[in-house]
């Protein structure tokens, strides 16, 4: 049985004090809910990562704590980069890798993504490996194709005891911030055809072991029939993820 995450991708909002106050918030609203079923996962910008390492340990709630990017290399003359163990030591368990505005935006090719991919097995960090096709990709009939390319060339040269650990979520960048979802059908079809590439890459039985995640434009209208899909393990949440009402509604559709 795979436990269902949900994790919320903050993007570049909140400054750590409005980090404070919907951490605060969503550890109130969440406090009768058993985290122990959902795992939550919170993935601030840098700035605030200390911030809410800080309120999750001294309020002892039960969230875990993520990164949206890294560094490949452990240190050096990388200005502006963060690495591997400098979030290590920040408790952090997942980072987010290969997303589609780091792919699209700063040029991010899947050798690069590979890269962080196993710099972050080294440390300690489990990566959030993201795949997703365009709009004309989707139109192509090229989906299966790009993300099964994005899954295999992401864990390539990673180990079975690795991989196994690695959570996928499949965010078609057309639905990114775009207001547009899969169909629960679609997005079911594409991560059942993620876990047929693992299966392939590695074994069936680290292909039923590995959590796949939906993210596009979840909220909590959708959150109930996306996350009652059987292959779906959970969902990488966006801007819903601000809102600590909206991102509640999702944790609880999750179980």
């Amino acid at each position: 049985m795979r436990r269902p995450l949900i994790a919320g991708n903050w993007k570049m909002n909140n400054t750590h004090h409005d980090a404070i106050v919907l951490v605060q918030r969503l550890g109130h609203e969440l406090a009768e809910h058993d985290l122990e079923r959902t795992e939550v996962a919170l993935c601030p910008p840098f700035t605030s990562l200390r911030t809410v390492q800080t309120l999750i340990d001294a309020d002892r709630y039960v969230f875990s704590l993520g990164a949206q990017t890294m560094h490949h290399e452990a240190s050096g003359a990388f200005t502006g980069e963060v690495s591997g163990p400098m979030l290590a030591s920040l408790n952090v368990t997942y980072v987010i890798v290969g997303h589609s505005e780091r792919r699209e935006v700063f040029g991010e090719t899947d050798e690069d993504i590979n890269l962080k991919v196993k710099a972050a097995f080294k440390h300690g960090l489990v990566p959030i490996l993201c795949c997703g096709e365009t709009d004309p990709e989707r139109e192509a009939g090229d989906t299966e194709a790009k993300v099964e390319r994005q899954v295999r060339e992401g864990l390539a040269g990673v180990s079975a005891d690795a991989a196994r650990k690695v959570v996928v979520a499949y965010e078609p960048i057309w639905a990114i911030g775009t207001g547009k979802t899969a169909t629960p059908e679609d997005a079911e079809a594409t991560i059942a055809h993620i876990r047929r590439t693992l299966a392939d890459a590695f074994d069936d039985g680290l292909a039923q072991e590995v959590r796949i995640l939906y993210g596009g434009s979840v909220k909590a209208g959708n959150a109930k029939a996306l996350l009652g899909r059987p292959e779906i393990d959970g969902a990488l949440v966006g801007g819903a993820s601000l809102d600590a009402a909206e991102f509640v509604a999702i944790v609880k559709a999750a179980g």
